[in-house]
This record gives structure tokens, C-alpha cells and sequence, in this order.
């Protein structure tokens, strides 16, 4: 063989490549179709079923030279190039996406604009015990400034034994307290048959960690014309967590707020791990506000100052936190939450610390 054969051989690999070049990008095109099907169809993007049929094939149809395991492996990266691009679209068409929305949501309740990067703070009892010890919380938010007020009606516990709740009798005086003070309400509901009848109560629905993947729950909040903050669940991953408010969103309802609230670890020193860096992950990866629960996740009164600083120190739309008239009394989250003195001291720390 001369110099010219060679040439000639190597000319006819580069025309192949070529072709292959061409056939590969246009199986990529179709690939991403295929993936925008799945996602309105809500199937998986990989089906194990589909990708041995495709191997079958190449099995009956090879006349070598290369061996079927050769060819095989070749198809298999193929395909799994291919699913990496139908995941790169899938986030890309994420509602919640900020590749679909730069600039940020703001959800305004109350006069107040959440997610505009002035931050705020929402606190108030866990619980709803009785309109007393709401009211007397709703007085010192007043005086501290606060505009929306926390308060669980619906209590959703590890224990069926523990306090559940007052339930719709919560929700009244959540409505009732909150309309003498001037106060948004924010509450959790826990079923999706309370969603149409928490509308006449709460300014805004919150979905708890425990609730997080309830689909259906979501389905309903995201049916509604009312601001949903949903919190991370104990174990969830921040994608997973990404793709829970896309449910809602998924049905209409935009005014979502994200709220971290510590996850569950083999750390024992809190109550949960507060993931402070899935703040800015998440300001990156949605337009959505992000709020960090500082009660939640530390479990302990003296590290809330701290964790809420550190919270709006790295890009937090807002701070959640628990006030009770007498915490050693508390039917539920004794421990954790702080009487009117800490909680004037919180307020103290953190406007000083905001004015910075």
C-alpha cells in the first residue's frame, strides 16, 4: 500500500466521521424531544424496558467486524450522553427554573414584599393554644415590627399522642388576632381537603417538611390564588426539593416562597443540620424567595441569633422563628422556642446586625 491508498483510506474515515457527527446531533435533537414528551407526560426519562430492545437490536443486526459488546458499549455511553442532555433540558424548562425566569419573584402579603432583598422576619407560637396566647404574641410582633405572623393549627407530630392541633378553631383565631393587629397569617395545612377552607383564614399556606412530597397536597396548593411557602423535607435533597415546587407551580399557583429548615444527619448537637449553602444554591438555581428557619433547624435558643445572621448573611429573603408567652408550658416545641425578653433581644441583634 502506497502513501496515496492511505491517504485515500484516511479521506473516507473523515467523510464517516463526519456522517456520524451528523447522525449523532440529530439523534441528540430528537433525544430532547423525547424528553420534553416525558416531562408533559410525566414518564421517567430512562426506561430500561426501551434501552434493551435497542441493545437486543444491535445484537440481531451486527455483521462485525466489531464484536456485539463492543457495539454494545459503544450504544450504552450513547444513550447515556443522551439522557444527560434530556436532563440538562428538563431543568431548563423547570417553571421554578431561573434559566426560565432571571429576575426574581417577589411575593408581596401584607404590604410586605418577600424576595425583593430587603429581608423580613415571620415568627410566632408553633402552636395555636388558645386566642390569649395568641394575642399576647401578635402584641409584641406588632411592637417589634413584624408584619406576618406564624401560628400551627393543623400539627402534624411524630407522635400520635402528642398535641395535633385546634385545627380550623386555630385557624379562626389565627384570622381573628391577626385582623385587631394588623398581622398577615401563615399557617400549615396538612390535607389537601383543608386547602379551599384554609383560603377564608391564612394569607399564606404553608406546607410543612413532613409534607413535602405529598403530590396531591401540592397539586392543591399549586390550584389555589394564594402565596404557599414550602419547607424542605427532613431528608430531601435540594433538587428534590426544586422539583416540590415545581408541583405547585406546575398547576398555576407562582407565588411559591422556599423555606430551608435543616435537615436530618447523624449530628445530634441540634435538632436538624441547618444546610446554610442551599440558600444560595437555591437563590442560583430558582427565582423564588428563599427563607431559613432558624427555630426548626437548630433546635436550640442559643444558636437562633446566630443561624439567623448567618441565614441573611448569605443571601436569605427572610427569617422564621418561634415566640411563646411561657416556653416551659408550651403543648408542643418547649425547648425550642423563645419567651418575649429573648425575643426582643432576637429582634435587637438582628436589626443591628441589618443595618449594617
Amino acid at each position: 500500500m502506497n502513501n496515496n491508498d492511505l491517504d485515500q483510506l484516511r479521506s473516507e474515515i473523515d467523510e464517516i466521521n463526519h456522517q456520524m457527527l451528523e447522525l449523532l446531533n440529530k439523534r441528540g435533537e430528537i433525544v430532547k424531544k423525547i424528553g420534553i414528551a416525558k416531562i408533559d407526560k410525566g414518564v421517567k426519562r430512562f426506561d430500561p424496558v426501551r434501552e434493551r430492545k435497542m441493545l437486543d437490536y444491535i445484537a440481531d443486526q451486527n455483521e462485525g467486524p466489531y464484536s456485539t459488546s463492543t457495539l454494545q458499549h459503544i450504544f450504552k455511553e450513547i444513550f447515556k450522553c443522551s439522557l444527560e442532555l434530556q436532563e440538562e433540558d428538563d431543568k431548563k424548562v423547570l417553571l421554578v427554573s431561573r434559566k426560565r425566569k432571571s429576575e426574581n419573584t417577589i411575593v408581596e402579603v401584607n404590604g410586605v414584599k418577600i424576595g425583593d432583598g430587603s429581608p423580613i422576619i415571620i415568627a410566632g407560637p408553633c402552636a395555636v393554644e388558645s386566642y390569649e396566647q395568641v394575642d399576647s404574641v401578635a402584641k409584641v410582633l406588632k411592637e417589634q415590627g413584624v408584619k406576618i405572623m406564624r401560628g400551627g393549627a393543623f400539627k402534624p407530630r411524630t407522635s400520635p399522642y402528642d398535641f395535633q392541633g385546634l385545627g380550623e378553631e386555630g385557624l379562626k383565631i389565627l384570622k381573628e388576632v391577626g385582623q385587631n393587629h394588623g398581622l398577615a397569617i401563615i399557617s400549615e395545612i396538612v390535607s389537601p381537603e383543608h386547602i379551599e377552607m384554609s383560603l377564608d383564614y391564612v394569607d399564606i399556606i404553608q406546607i410543612g417538611a413532613r409534607n413535602m412530597q405529598n403530590f396531591e397536597l401540592l397539586k392543591a396548593a399549586g390550584s389555589v390564588n394564594k402565596p404557599i411557602l414550602l419547607k424542605r423535607g427532613l431528608a430531601a435533597t435540594i433538587e428534590e426539593f426544586i422539583y416540590a415546587a415545581e408541583y405547585i407551580m406546575s398547576k398555576g399557583n407562582h407565588e411559591i416562597i422556599l423555606c430551608e429548615r435543616g435537615i436530618r444527619t447523624y449530628e445530634k448537637a441540634t435538632r436538624n443540620t441547618l444546610d446554610i449553602t442551599a440558600v444560595p444554591i437555591l437563590k442560583q438555581e430558582t427565582h423564588l424567595p428563599v427563607l431559613v428557619d432558624v427555630t426548626h433547624s437548630t433546635g436550640r435558643r442559643d444558636l437562633l441569633i446566630p443561624a439567623a445572621k448567618a441565614g441573611l448573611a448569605i443571601g436569605a429573603d427572610g427569617i422564621m422563628a418561634e415566640v411563646h408567652p411561657d416556653p416551659a408550658t408550651a403543648l408542643s416545641d418547649s425547648t425550642q422556642q423563645m419567651n418575649f425578653e429573648q425575643y426582643e433581644q432576637f429582634m435587637s441583634e438582628l436589626n443591628s446586625f441589618m443595618k449594617r
